[in-house]
């Protein structure tokens, strides 16, 4: 399992948080989800071989939030 860690940006609460997990977890090949709110981090746990990280941070995106790094 590889691990990515980023800065998303636009999330102001506990909805948002929910919001960004639901987005990661609905590709193929996330495994695990973890949401800072104050610090805005997201740490992912993925399998490389069936997701990418461009398509992390477009699933990010699209639901509306900002992809710092």
């Amino acid at each position: 399992m590889n691990a990515l860690t980023l800065n998303v940006s636009g999330m102001s609460c506990m909805g948002c948080v929910n919001s960004v997990k639901k987005l990661l977890t609905a590709l193929d090949g996330v495994q695990t989800v973890e949401v800072d709110l104050a610090s805005g981090r997201v740490q992912i746990g993925y399998d490389a071989a069936r997701c990418s990280v461009d398509a992390m941070r477009q699933a990010i995106e699209a639901g509306g939030y900002k992809v710092a790094n």
